[in-house]
């Protein structure tokens, strides 16, 4: 989110830049701009639509991570009851890599290609279980009666920082570092109704 708001503040000073340079340098750029607004418009009357926008593969990757996330990690699993000896006592879903990774603080976004490039490397994942437990029987709305079960991992990500820039002085720093993050796979479980048959 940093990232964006960094970008939309650069276009934003670019836009300014090109507005007060052309309204004051007695070029036509205002008229310039004028003419492709009206050719635009023109454009979407005769196709009933509005013209070819050039759209910077950032943004679409932007939507493509968020919808990743919020598909795989953003939503809290209802399950149905397991009873007897198959019923599972003990959190069995360990985070990905892929969610541990997407979890980090992300330090190698933002650098400029040969002048300022974080990257990582030698990733190694340690995953640890550091709460387990399920709740007592109680009403969710919109899930009806369910357990919490509360899963919590504590994750060790440990690896090379490689710090690289090619100019205006080319040097290449690695640097062995270990980052910390908690990650919940808290889930619902329905509650069994009460046994049918002649007990």
């Amino acid at each position: 989110m940093d990232g964006l708001r960094k970008l939309l503040k650069r276009v934003m000073f670019v836009g300014g830049l090109l507005l007060l340079a052309g309204s004051s340098s007695g070029c036509s750029g205002l008229l310039l701009g004028s003419g492709v607004l009206n050719q635009a418009w023109d454009f979407s009357k005769f196709f009933v639509t509005t013209p070819p926008l050039p759209v910077s593969p950032y943004w679409s990757q932007e939507i493509e991570d968020t919808m990743w996330e919020e598909e795989r990690y953003g939503k809290v699993p209802v399950l149905d009851p397991v009873e007897g000896e198959n019923a599972p006592l003990f959190c069995m879903d360990t985070p990905y890599p892929d969610e541990v990774m997407r979890a980090l603080p992300d330090d190698t976004k933002g650098g400029m290609p040969f002048l300022a490039e974080v990257a990582r490397n030698n990733v190694r994942i340690v995953v640890e279980p550091i709460v387990d437990s399920i709740g007592e029987c109680r009403f969710y709305p919109m899930v009806g009666p369910a357990r919490h079960h509360r899963c919590h991992y504590k994750c060790t990500v440990y690896f090379e920082k490689v710090t690289r820039s090619d100019w205006p002085i080319p040097y290449t720093h690695t640097d062995q570092t270990q980052e910390v993050v908690y990650i919940d796979h808290d889930h619902l479980v329905r509650c069994a109704g009460p046994s049918i048959g002649g007990g």
